[in-house]
């Protein structure tokens, strides 16, 4: 990227299929003069926030190459992230990275990585994921393509052409470059890997290599197991957590209402804790079973 260039604003997203499993990761910086310039990566065992973090460590790192002259507004859909850099951290680091429970800080490398590159020229801003906005957007299409194996076009600025940089099915780093001076995009249209019935996300699946199919099944069936334990146990999870767990943004289960069903389960928000939702998971089979012995009918 030009050394003169200018940013204006940046985005980041990251995304998980499975959650854990395999992940990509995207940054977006919109230039004064108009161009964008995009970075994306994969990784093949990971989180969503571990993607949301690396997302942004890139974006800071990219921020550092570039010349700035006023604040530079870094917008993420994370509230983790946000939360964790502008307010967690310096709590975290008094404590010896450790939570106010005396345990120690998940993900701790990434945010001791996020803290050394944060500065006051970056402003971080939350934007709502899926409501239309357009770096948003295009971050999360990235890496989500990222997140399945797939080879996104990025739109890459150098000092003297703009390069569009290919990368290789599940190999980190690995790039192709080649000049060009228009970009097309083959990306996987917008999908949440626990929910897709598309037949295009069927072919998106068959194209991916057999490691990474497996790998998505194995993140699956964990997923569904912790599902199944916290529906058994009766526990309360929060909007946020119960976004990391159908590996969607939080922005997706609130809009859904009070009760809804996802898989094997039926949703039901319970309260509101401070500026919390708990939710509550059952068992749809065992919910029908109950509904049937209480009917006369039935009986």
């Amino acid at each position: 990227m030009p050394s003169n260039s200018t940013i204006k604003s940046i985005y980041t997203d990251g995304a998980c299929t499975g959650n854990p499993g395999p992940g990509g990761w995207a940054v977006v910086a919109y230039l004064a003069d108009g161009s964008v310039h995009e970075l994306g990566g994969y990784e093949s065992q990971t989180t969503n926030n571990r993607m949301e973090m690396q997302a942004a460590i890139a974006a800071l790192e990219l921020l550092a190459t570039v010349p700035t002259h006023e604040p530079i507004t870094l917008f993420t859909d994370s509230e983790y992230l946000i939360k964790g850099i502008t307010q967690w951290v310096k709590g975290w680091k008094k404590k010896g990275w450790k939570t106010a429970q005396g345990k120690p800080v998940l993900n701790q490398d990434l945010w001791q990585i996020l803290d050394e590159r944060n500065n006051q020229g970056v402003q971080w801003q939350y934007v709502r994921g899926h409501a239309g906005n357009v770096g948003n957007e295009r971050c999360d299409k990235i890496a989500r393509a990222f997140a399945i194996g797939k080879n996104p076009t990025l739109q890459q600025l150098t000092s003297n052409s703009v390069l569009v940089t290919e990368v290789s099915d599940c190999v980190p780093h690995s790039t192709i470059t080649y000049e060009k001076t228009t970009t097309s995009s083959h990306l996987v249209s917008d999908m949440t890997m626990m929910e897709s019935t598309t037949p295009n996300s069927v072919v998106a699946s068959e194209e991916m290599p057999r490691e990474t199919r497996v790998a998505l099944l194995r993140s699956l069936v964990e997923t569904l197991r912790i599902a199944d334990e916290i529906a058994a146990k009766g526990y309360l999870i929060t909007s946020s957590e119960l976004a990391d767990l159908m590996d969607v943004h939080a922005s997706a289960v609130t809009s859904r209402g009070d009760e809804w069903r996802w898989r094997n389960w039926i949703v039901s928000r319970v309260r509101r804790e401070g500026n919390q939702i708990l939710w509550e998971l059952e068992r749809a089979d065992q919910v029908n079973s109950d509904d049937r012995s209480g009917d006369p009918a039935t009986e």
